[in-house]
């Protein structure tokens, strides 16, 4: 921003690097981290093991007991395993050097906004090697399991 930090958190789904739910605040509370893998659940269902990394809103009661709740695994990676969260951190490098760097947002609206502009694009318009040129939407939804017809 032209001033001051936002934070973005997302869900992503590791085998297709979709954005399952996001979220930018101006801090990093475990409030906005527990809405975040919230609106995941409610939308897209519950993964069998959730992994994150270490930071304050990730460990905190608030974020870790609805995980549990749910009856998913928790992992969290171990200090400098940047292999086990690399699919998010590039997910950052292509928001930071794809769109945020580009603007200097005068407001935390307009960031709001045009990040999640950039989220609907990156599911459905950016295709990505590693999935064969698909886009991860394409590549999320080729993949769900075959649901059953209703009568």
């Amino acid at each position: 921003m032209a001033r001051g930090f936002v934070y973005l958190t997302a869900v992503v789904d590791v085998a297709s690097r979709r954005v399952l739910a996001h979220k930018v605040a101006i801090t990093l509370e475990a409030c906005h981290a527990r809405e975040v893998i919230e609106q995941a659940f409610a939308r897209w269902g519950t993964p069998e093991i959730v992994n994150t990394d270490q930071g304050s809103q990730f460990t905190a009661s608030e974020f870790t007991e609805v995980v549990l709740g749910k009856g998913c695994r928790l992992s969290m990676d171990g200090r400098g395993a940047w292999r086990d969260n690399v699919f998010v951190e590039r997910l950052w490098r292509s928001v930071k050097y794809e769109r945020v760097y580009l603007k200097a947002y005068d407001s935390v609206s307009a960031a709001r906004a045009d990040i999640a502009d950039y989220m609907g694009w990156y599911n459905a318009g950016r295709s990505h090697s590693s999935l064969d040129e698909f886009t991860p939407d394409e590549h999320y939804f080729a993949t769900l399991p075959a649901q059953a017809m209703a009568a």
